[in-house]
């Protein structure tokens, strides 16, 4: 392969051809129904193109029980996420089929039931997001959810995938075939759920130093409901990279996944999806994937250290700054000047300044993409 190949070895692939979404369509009306809740039918999309791979439908108890103990799943693969499909009570049984709707009664495919288990959810409270506390929205998503899960293979119907995200490649395939067309051998992704600021920027240019190419990977599935949408955020990066980076060596493709804010198992997690993409290195930067205080500031890279076999290299990091003495971006490997010269930025403190109607300056956020930003949160007036 050119660049890097899938964890598993080949992209699954869960969707229907022709022939089979007609005789889908056809039983339906034989089928009970599971109703499939928003955060899942990100994972069920991502499931059936192979963004997931190895996973070809969702987990069953033994690899659930190995992902919240060990970071792995059953047979030893590096996996640390969960990805469930969970109910609040069911008849269904081993063996059974069902049919799989969004929560407005739309069909997206079905399941083949290998297994009906119980959540554990303490368990999988501490193994994934290290917290039990219901103020923390991973705690609180999967608290709220069914505590029945159901497990099997899955097959979903091909009009339950759009041609694109937000007017972007989301496919791997289409990626990974957009990345052997360049002819890249080493790609970098990035990962991001924020608006792009100028210490993002300076992470790509310097990761881009050491790569055929970059992929900027937003996620645009489910998130808190304070963060800024997916398609102000997707006009952001496409302004940054028509303005200020050589088209020939960036793909802005979109990643339909949740977010699950937890911290270093979801940064693996992020890796190991950027894997299957075809990127070969993943930028890690400050508390990745975090929420609130539940994280350290680096635990998201120190987490990397306890793999030897994930497939992808992983860029870390640190909290860079915009350093008056330097007259530049820097971090504290790169600038000799204290405290008192650094001008720190997050994508927290990025909305809390739109928030008030303040406009970020220049060498915080390009204006163009300040523009978008403060276009958004007027709107909200």
């Amino acid at each position: 392969m050119p660049f890097n190949t899938p964890l598993g070895g080949s992209l699954v692939d869960r969707v229907l051809d022709a022939k089979g979404a007609e005789v889908l369509k056809a039983a339906v009306t034989d089928l009970p129904v599971i109703t499939v809740s928003p955060s899942e039918v990100w994972d069920l999309k991502l499931i059936a193109t192979g963004g997931y791979s190895p996973l070809k439908g969702f987990i069953g108890e033994r690899d659930y029980a190995s992902i919240i103990a060990a970071g792995r799943l059953a047979d030893g693969t590096p996996w640390t996420v969960p990805i469930t499909l969970s109910v609040r009570e069911t008849t269904l049984t081993a063996g059974d089929k069902a049919s799989l709707k969004d929560e407005a009664g739309n069909l997206l495919g079905a399941i083949h039931i290998r297994e009906v288990f119980d959540r554990r959810l303490e368990a999988e409270s501490l193994g994934v997001f290290q917290t039990a506390d219901d103020k923390h929205p991973g705690v609180a998503r999967i608290r709220n959810a069914g505590q029945t899960l159901i497990a099997g293979q899955v097959d979903v119907l091909p009009d339950a995938l759009p041609a694109t995200e937000q007017g972007l490649l989301y496919r791997p395939a289409d990626v990974r075939a957009e990345i052997e067309k360049r002819g890249w051998k080493t790609v970098v992704a990035f990962q991001t759920r924020n608006p792009i600021h100028r210490a993002h920027e300076y992470l790509l240019r310097t990761a881009l130093e050491t790569a055929d190419g970059l992929l900027i990977h937003p996620l645009v599935g489910e998130t808190k409901s304070d963060d800024i949408p997916a398609d102000v955020r997707t006009e952001c990066y496409r302004t940054l990279i028509d303005r200020y980076f050589p088209a020939d060596r960036v793909i802005l493709a979109a990643l339909p996944a949740p977010m699950r804010y937890a911290g270093p198992k979801e940064a693996v997690h992020h890796a190991l999806i950027r894997r299957n993409y075809g990127a070969t290195h993943f930028i890690v930067g400050r508390d990745h994937a975090g929420v609130g205080d539940y994280y350290g500031t680096y635990d998201a890279q120190q987490i990397f250290e306890t793999y030897d076999d994930l497939g992808i290299a992983n860029l870390n990091f640190e909290h860079s700054f915009w350093c008056k003495g330097v007259d530049g971006y820097a971090t504290s490997k790169t600038s000799p000047f204290g405290p008192e010269q650094r001008v720190f930025i997050s994508g927290t403190r990025l909305r809390q300044l739109l928030g008030k109607g303040e406009l970020p300056p220049p060498e915080i956020v390009r204006p163009e993409i300040a523009a978008i930003l403060s276009k958004y949160y007027q709107s909200l007036d």
